[in-house]
């Protein structure tokens, strides 16, 4: 390094990012668009989370990412066992991205900016710490929990130009509980079998979920297992892991209630950072949701929790009231009034009114 540079860093607030995962590699990954702050990774290496897919609706803050997708789909349905609504945009693709793939990138643009990546915390005095791990949960909290593989199939049998966000057609016994179905292509797609509840399922359930999906819906039983996915995602606003630190990512209130998306908020969040940093200030880490949204989303999840049985009738008015571009927008924090309203005029009326009134114990959902 040279002096001049490390000139500059010494002028640089000093900010620690404890933690590498999406968040932290993520605002990294943009160091060089911060000039008065200088970023360190605090990442101790003592774990390795398995790769993933992460999916997104392709949105201007997202174009990076959209380019580094795997695939991206112009059409997706919602299916329940009675309708079949299928919707689709140019302007806005469904896309799926690696994990690995995209935390790598990121760790090579950080890198290359300068960051610092290092085992525990230096000596030096930090003037802001941002933690990036996961918050913890609650007892009782809404879940988005799911376990899926890749398959390679023998012969032609997925449409690989419509992602399947949503289809009902399972076992509703255990909450609502749909399958996710993203083709790669004809032979090729990631399966998983996903619940919204309040309790993980037994691992033989998501595993028999998905292979009597792929047995009776789309017609296959001899295929190879590429690779497993599994996850829990927390449907509800949590407070930091540490009231004493910044939260950032989904410490920082990323994740969005009513969907358990995140990746897609997490990098309008450093947007965010990037647009309100000032000189010799620490930096400010707002939630991207609106107070508006989150408690929409409350509503919603107390039907959830309450009547999971109404789901599929939800979901597929939902997608049927919008079209392929304001699906896409509202998934993604972007509806307006209109579109808000196009959506309460879609949902049955008194579930909703009887949740609105209805409040779960200490912050469930």
């Amino acid at each position: 390094m040279s002096d001049e540079a490390s000139n500059d860093m010494a002028k640089q607030m000093a900010v620690d990012c404890l933690g590498a995962g999406c968040a932290s590699l993520s605002l990294a990954a943009r160091a060089s668009e911060f000039t008065d702050h200088h970023f360190t990774i605090i990442d101790p290496e003592t774990h390795k989370a398995d790769d993933h897919i992460w999916g997104f609706w392709a949105m201007p803050w997202l174009r990076e990412a959209s380019d580094g997708a795997r695939k991206q789909w112009f059409k997706w349905r919602i299916i329940s066992p009675d309708r079949m609504i299928e919707r689709s945009s140019q302007d806005h693709p469904y896309s799926a991205i690696h994990r690995y793939e995209w935390l790598e990138k990121c760790r090579q643009k950080a890198l290359a900016a300068g960051v610092n990546f290092q085992p525990e915390p230096a000596s030096k005095q930090v003037l802001q710490i941002l933690d990036s791990r996961p918050p913890s949960m609650k007892d009782g909290v809404m879940l988005q929990h799911f376990s899926g593989y890749e398959i390679t199939a023998d012969r032609d049998v997925f449409d690989s130009t419509t992602a399947i966000l949503m289809d009902f057609r399972c076992d509703q016994s255990r909450g609502m509980h749909f399958i996710y179905c993203l083709p790669f292509s004809a032979r090729n797609a990631l399966v998983e079998s996903t619940l919204f509840s309040p309790e993980l399922a037994p691992e033989p359930f998501y595993d028999s979920a998905i292979r009597r999906y792929l047995k009776e819906i789309i017609g296959i039983d001899d295929y190879r297992i590429t690779r497993r996915e599994k996850g829990v995602i927390p449907m509800a606003t949590l407070p930091p892991r540490d009231p004493n630190l910044t939260g950032i990512g989904a410490n920082g209130g990323a994740i969005r209630p009513s969907s358990g998306y995140a990746f897609s908020f997490i990098q309008k969040q450093i947007d965010q950072i990037i647009a309100s940093a000032k000189p010799g200030q620490p930096l400010t880490v707002k939630t991207p949701h609106s107070r508006f949204e989150l408690f929409m989303d409350g509503i919603f999840l107390r039907v959830i929790r309450h009547h999971p049985e109404l789901a599929p009738q939800i979901f597929t008015a939902m997608a049927d009231r919008l079209t392929g571009d304001e699906f896409a927008l509202f998934l993604s924090g972007e509806a307006g009034a209109r579109l808000w309203t196009k959506l309460v005029l879609a949902m049955p009326k008194w579930p909703f009114i009887c949740a609105l009134f209805q409040s779960d114990k200490a912050g469930k959902s």
